[in-house]
């Protein structure tokens, strides 16, 4: 399941022993296929799916929707005296894997989310999510497409990262709403460990990085990271947090074991960073011992030895791809809003206009703001109270803002990049503006 269409070796280990393998997948190939009895993947070759972006969880939904099917075909409910299971039933953990999966929200991507949301909203939802969206202080009357990635996705994944994945599976299929909440505390407790574990790790390599003082001709277009005390189950969200800092392709290494290392790599627009590591492998067939993934992020691992050279090697292969202008960071906005767009109609509308998600983005909109109030909350988010020309009132939030940079009190004024959304407080909702990008345009004297 999931990366199965990599996995040359274990296919041909478990024939050896007379195991038939079924795979599901939604990675993209290499030049030759496992030899498994059966590939369900609408990325191998030849295949006629239409809808290549799947994340694992869809693939395995269309394989029980055609196995009902078949099972209906042969009248096979009806002999066994077995209700016919209705498939729809799946959808909110079918959304939630989506998102969570991060693959783009294509049509029919976007279909299962919205299903998924809606059967949510209604109540029709399984104790576990209901436990963790409890515990993420999330209402799920409410709830939308990225509740699901930045609320429920990194507690479920705190499991697997640092304890036993088989916690979240738990979760997910616990029967009891108290037995879920037990589980979801614990896997709360998982995630605010590796938060702190990812800031270590995100302040040591930020701490090396500062060294080379972010000069360009010195930091290499494809960056790799590695710390021989980092965790090999938040490399991955390490890689992402420097991508966006510094916007290049990023590899963050831990140790695998003594001899090995484990990679997670995350790509930006415009690099296929699966393809990069074919290359190299191309290129250097001792250099990697295994990798496999998609055009955004990637796993591999190889020799600790082999690490230096690795690094080299992936630098030149980024470079024949991009030129330093690639590097700079483009934000695309659809424009300003004029101050009678700035309304709660609106932001419902787009509320309401989702699913939105990867590769189908929430509309980001931009301008310049007074600000009138400016203060931390929760420890590391900047509050806003911000005034348009005509002085109406608007509150803001940045989240996971630089507490040394912010708040500014000699800032005055700023020019921001925004989603409209909601605040809810108190019974009482208004608009928000959520910063995802803040600048000063000026300073007090």
């Amino acid at each position: 399941v999931d990366n199965g269409i990599a996995s040359h070796a274990g296919v041909a280990a478990a024939n050896s022993l007379g195991i038939a393998v079924i795979i599901t997948d939604h990675h993209l190939a290499s030049h030759t296929l496992p030899e498994a009895m059966a590939i369900v993947n609408p990325n191998q070759p030849g295949d006629l799916f239409p809808s290549k972006c799947l994340a694992g969880v869809g693939v395995i939904f269309y394989v029980m929707l055609a196995l009902r099917a078949y099972l209906r075909k042969m009248d096979w409910f009806n002999k066994e005296q077995l209700t016919e299971p209705n498939m729809a039933d799946l959808l909110d953990l079918v959304a939630l894997g989506t998102v969570a999966d991060v693959v783009p929200l294509d049509k029919n991507n976007r279909i299962l989310v919205h299903q998924g949301l809606m059967r949510i909203r209604a109540g029709q939802v399984r104790p576990g999510i209901v436990a963790l969206l409890e515990i993420a202080k999330r209402n799920p009357q409410k709830l939308v497409a990225s509740d699901l990635g930045f609320a429920l996705g990194p507690r479920l994944n705190a499991a697997g990262r640092l304890d036993d994945m088989s916690l979240g599976i738990e979760c997910l299929l616990a029967r009891d709403l108290n037995q879920a909440r037990t589980i979801a505390q614990t896997l709360d407790e998982l995630n605010s460990e590796r938060r702190l574990i990812e800031a270590d790790m995100q302040q040591q390599a930020f701490t090396e990085l500062n060294k080379l003082k972010f000069n360009s001709q010195q930091l290499p277009f494809g960056l790799c990271l590695y710390d021989e005390n980092w965790h090999q189950g938040v490399i991955g969200i390490l890689a992402s947090r420097v991508k966006d800092q510094l916007h290049r392709p990023v590899i963050a290494f831990a140790p695998a074991n003594e001899q090995e290392l484990k990679g997670s790599a995350r790509s930006i627009n415009g690099i296929h960073i699966r393809d990069v590591l074919d290359a190299i492998a191309t290129q250097h067939p001792e250099l990697i011992h295994k990798f496999g993934g998609h055009a955004m992020a990637a796993g591999l691992s190889l020799a600790k030895n082999k690490f230096l050279e690795f690094s080299k090697a992936f630098d030149t292969e980024i470079r024949k791809q991009l030129g330093e202008t690639d590097l700079c960071g483009e934000i695309h906005t659809d424009g300003e809003l004029t101050q009678t767009d700035l309304t709660l109609e609106l932001a419902e509308l787009i509320r309401e206009a989702g699913p939105w998600g990867q590769a189908f983005p929430e509309p980001l909109f931009e301008g310049e703001f007074e600000i009138i109030e400016q203060r931390i909350v929760g420890s590391k988010h900047l509050k806003l109270v911000l005034a348009t020309p005509n002085m109406q009132l608007i509150d803001a939030i940045a989240f996971n803002i630089d507490g040394q940079a912010w708040p500014n009190h000699r800032v005055r004024k700023v020019a921001m990049v925004y989603r409209l959304d909601i605040n809810e407080f108190n019974g009482r909702r208004t608009i928000q503006l959520v910063i995802e990008h803040l600048q000063p345009v000026n300073y007090s004297s």
